[in-house]
């Protein structure tokens, strides 16, 4: 496609694009009396106008019921997370019985790793990338000293080569098979928070298998927005939060993904609670656990229902719109961003550099841009001046713009807003 950069491209865009109105579903925030430019969707989403709807059901009920809530409400609570079944494994690509809802999400990959990282004295090692999310870099410490391990031993990271942005498939690939018969566990984001890479998952959770590991993933940036086909794949399990992409609001629940070969095996460890005993025998409080077949067997407590009811209303949005819909919006949107940012780079003399890659399949919604000049002072420009996005150091702006809620016109918007800022800050 031949992009131009003016404001009556992007507005005709906009007014082919069959999604165009799932942006008057969102409330936007406004500066200077303006809604926002808002590119921060891989932190957290926007606030669907459903949503209210949806919590509002739970707290009527709540009030009106009370305790019978839980079998007398019009989503009983007591079974609440099963109406996210069938929408949520369209979403991830699994079975129904393979996705559950539950707690946060290193909180699951925790829980996770009491069934699927079974290290041994010679089978004790986890690979991930190097610039992990925190959070998992601290989670994966802490669950190898748990089992008496060194993480200088027992956790080894795969990292870019040097001068280059992104980690290369076969440079994983070839680490898994150098680790061979001490691969325990391969846990990695399926997309890189910081530079926005999304990793060959389906080649990886083969050559795991291939050397004897279990394969898991952190779905926090993939979830809801790129193509994923777990159960095709071959995946151990997976993890994602509900609050960027999927817009459920700040924290909130988790959904876990446990593939349907694992579901028989009760040999397999897991710290067990009583929302995943048997669901038919759950209120008679028997002594042994029994657990629910499938993922939910891997629930533990009750479920925190005024959290799960904005997940539902997105999840219900994105079974409206479907996951290749918005993927196709995506793909033209995020490439008409970068469109954009070129053109101001060349009108700036390089004042930045896109670091996330160019590949449709090797990214998602997300675009890095590594700052070479300004930095922080515009980063602030921007926030000041309408546009949403975040920061990252050392020197790193994320741009995400979801399909849900963006517009092609918002990108043009953006490039002025951009230009003007490396101007005035130049000239200061």
């Amino acid at each position: 496609m031949q992009f131009q950069n003016t404001r009556a491209f992007a507005q005709e865009m906009d007014a082919r694009d069959p999604l165009k109105t799932y942006k008057r579903e969102f409330i936007f925030p406004e500066v200077n009396g303006r809604p926002v430019i808002y590119f921060t969707g891989n932190s957290l989403g926007l606030q669907p106008k459903r949503t209210r709807k949806y919590v509002d059901e739970v707290m009527t009920d709540w009030a009106e019921l009370a305790v019978e809530g839980h079998f007398q409400a019009g989503k009983p609570w007591w079974d609440y997370q099963e109406r996210f079944a069938v929408p949520l494994s369209a979403v991830v690509g699994a079975q129904p019985s393979e996705v559950t809802v539950m707690n946060t999400l290193t909180v699951n990959l925790h829980l996770l790793m009491v069934s699927f990282y079974r290290p041994a004295a010679g089978r004790y090692k986890i690979l991930c990338e190097a610039k992990a999310f925190p959070s998992d870099q601290y989670m994966l410490q802490s669950q190898v000293k748990f089992h008496g391990f060194s993480p200088e031993d027992a956790i080894v990271e795969i990292g870019k080569r040097e001068g280059e942005h992104h980690i290369r498939t076969e440079d994983i690939l070839d680490k898994i098979a150098e680790i061979g018969d001490e691969l325990a566990l391969v846990l990695i984001g399926g997309v890189n928070y910081y530079t926005g890479q999304v990793f060959d998952m389906e080649a990886i959770t083969r050559a795991g298998h291939r050397a004897g590991a279990m394969v898991g993933w952190d779905l926090a940036h993939a979830a809801g927005n790129v193509k994923l086909k777990l159960h095709d794949w071959d995946v151990d399990f997976a993890a994602w939060c509900s609050y960027k992409y999927m817009n459920s609001g700040p924290g909130n629940a988790s959904g876990a993904f446990i593939h349907e070969k694992h579901h028989q095996n009760k040999e397999l460890p897991r710290f067990a609670g009583w929302w995943g005993h048997n669901k038919e025998r759950r209120f008679l409080m028997e002594p042994s656990f029994d657990p629910v077949h499938g993922a939910d067997g891997w629930q533990v407590s009750n479920l925190p229902v005024l959290s799960l009811a904005p997940y539902l209303a997105s999840v219900e949005m994105f079974a409206e719109v479907g996951m290749d819909a918005l993927i196709a919006k995506r793909d033209v949107l995020t490439a008409y961003l970068e469109y954009i940012l070129r053109e101001v780079d060349a009108q700036t003399f390089g004042e930045f550099e896109i670091i996330t890659p160019d590949k449709p399949g090797e990214r998602g919604c997300q675009l890095s841009v590594l700052l070479h000049g300004q930095g922080r002072p515009l980063f602030d420009y921007l926030m000041k001046n309408g546009v949403v996005t975040d920061w990252r150091e050392p020197n790193v702006i994320r741009l995400a713009p979801a399909p849900f809620y963006c517009s092609f016109e918002d990108m043009y918007e953006f490039g002025k807003i951009l230009k003007k800022g490396i101007d005035t800050l130049q000239t200061t």
